[in-house]
């Protein structure tokens, strides 16, 4: 049986309250739920296999041009399908980040050379990432803000890397999933860089798989679109789509300022604690534990994420979901009960 190495193993536990995972605190947009409900006879019919309605959805949302839109099953379909179809020999990641980009290359036959984020820059993006810029890179994934640390890169730096990679001729991945939980800039209006995004997250979809790629490179689009089967997007998942960039206004900013709040408040509970905190900037906060806390959390039923097989993180060092005031209470509480 595979293993989970992202969280969410509530199917395997008895599970109350999960922090494992960093889908939104607001759960899934009403809107969306009713459109879900509204719709269920689609799911006699064969999925539209271009996703035209929903490109021209998120292509109004994101003001971008459908033909610079591929649309998959989650973010991670998108990368292994662009992985696939470009055979990097050689790609830098950063480390700790999000393992599906190292997964993914290693499967296709390539190899990782990891960027070292420092502890005590706070784990933060730096310049330093240009010298491990080497000839021999053919790509470059970056998580912005980066998973698990939960720190957003500076647009400078950014910038920098796309225009070393535009000049040498390599694919720069930008992971930009989490970053609607941010006032974060995103870097879509770049032609040369590809950008990836999700519904996953930002409106709770994990369960329907649905995310989309953006890039002003109509070979690079054009090839992930033409890898996949036929019928890569359910229709219940692009139905959700459309209802979440149509009929959720005002949801991002809502989200942003709970996140916001309930962030500083758990940072400042858990530093209260005696605990070390990393800053975050994201909807996640990634902490060091001296006493072991995930057991005796999941024994009370609460599921954090064990950051041990991140590279470049140790087991004393546990990611937690923010989400409301109540259940970030709770979960102080028994962290505090625990240590």
């Amino acid at each position: 049986m595979q293993s989970y190495e992202h969280g969410g193993d509530i199917y395997r536990n008895n599970v109350r309250v999960d922090f494992s995972v960093n889908t939104n605190p607001l759960g899934m947009p009403k809107a969306v739920s009713a459109a879900l409900r509204e719709n269920l006879d689609v799911c006699e019919k064969y999925p539209d296999p271009h996703c035209e309605k929903l490109r021209q959805a998120i292509a109004r949302f994101e003001a971008v041009p459908e033909s610079s839109i591929a649309c998959g099953a989650g973010a991670a379909d998108l990368i292994y399908r662009l992985v696939f179809v470009q055979k990097p020999k050689k790609v830098l990641v950063c480390a700790p980040t999000f393992s599906e980009y190292e997964r993914a290359v290693l499967i296709y036959g390539g190899q990782i050379v990891y960027h070292t984020l420092r502890e005590e820059d706070g784990f933060a993006l730096t310049e330093r990432i240009l010298d491990d810029m080497t000839a021999d890179i053919d790509m470059v994934f970056l998580c912005n803000p980066n998973n698990p640390t939960g720190r957003l890169a500076d647009t400078g730096i950014l910038k920098s890397v796309a225009d070393k990679c535009s000049k040498s001729g390599v694919t720069f991945v930008l992971d930009e999933c989490f970053l609607p939980f941010t006032r974060g800039e995103s870097l879509k209006y770049l032609p040369h860089v590809v950008v990836l995004k999700a519904f996953t997250k930002i409106y709770s979809m994990a369960g329907l798989r649905l995310g989309y790629m953006l890039c002003g490179d109509s070979d690079v689009i054009n090839a992930v679109r033409d890898h996949t089967q036929t019928w890569g997007v359910s229709s219940l998942a692009q139905i959700a789509g459309i209802a979440a960039l149509e009929d959720c206004s005002g949801w991002i900013e809502q989200t942003l300022n709970l996140v916001e709040t309930e962030r500083e408040y758990i940072t400042s509970r858990l530093r209260g604690l005696g605990l070390e905190v990393y800053d975050s900037d994201a909807n996640f906060i990634l902490f060091r534990a001296e006493k072991p806390v995930y057991e005796p959390l999941l024994k009370r039923g609460i599921l954090v994420r064990d950051c041990a097989n991140f590279k470049g993180l140790g087991e004393d060092c546990i990611r937690i979901a923010v989400k409301r005031r109540e259940e970030n209470d709770e979960l102080i509480e028994e962290i505090g009960r625990i240590i």
